[in-house]
């Protein structure tokens, strides 16, 4: 599997939008990677961590966040569904689940129905530990301020606005990965 030919498929054009995705991408797949390393009692499967978290964002420019240079119609907090979607359709059902479970610190039904969310009905956080290390890792960075990794704190913050659960989340992630 070559994650940046998939890229390169649904991101023809060399221009801002790719280029964020490509830069955001990295720095995710470099700290899961550099997290994984440091914890090789886990047994974490290095090149899919990789593939996976290159892939993670895909579906970004389906949604329409202009701040981000993604012009498309659906709302911001889809883009990993849509991106699963794509991967699938290339026949990567285990890298498509890290797409759509990456959200916040991943999304219960509960949570998607209490807050009336434009997601699919069913549960939507990370299961397997490779899928919780991307999602952990993808904390740590925007794609507003690429050049910029936030500190555990910041990181945080950014989690619990999507509900105190995902903070609990972040909590076990922190004393699992760091």
């Amino acid at each position: 599997m070559n994650p940046l030919a998939i890229i390169d498929k649904y991101y023809p054009e060399e221009n801002e939008l790719k280029h964020i995705l490509l830069v955001h991408s990295r720095a995710v797949a470099d700290k899961a990677l550099t997290l994984a390393r440091s914890h090789p009692e886990l047994g974490l499967d290095l090149r899919f961590v990789e593939e996976a978290a290159l892939l993670h964002d895909i579906g970004i420019f389906r949604t329409d966040a202009d701040g981000i240079h993604c012009h498309g119609t659906y709302p911001y907090i889809c883009h990993g569904y849509l991106g699963a979607e794509l991967v699938r359709a290339e026949g990567f059902p285990r890298h498509a689940r890290v797409c759509e479970r990456h959200t916040g610190a991943g999304l219960s039904l509960e949570d998607i129905v209490a807050r009336g969310l434009p997601l699919p009905l069913r549960d939507l956080r990370p299961v397997s530990l490779e899928e919780q290390l991307i999602c952990f890792a993808d904390k740590f960075f925007s794609k507003t301020k690429l050049d910029v990794e936030k500190s555990i704190e910041k990181a945080r913050k950014s989690v619990v606005k999507h509900g105190e659960e995902g903070g609990r989340r972040f909590d076990e992630w922190c004393r699992l990965f760091l």
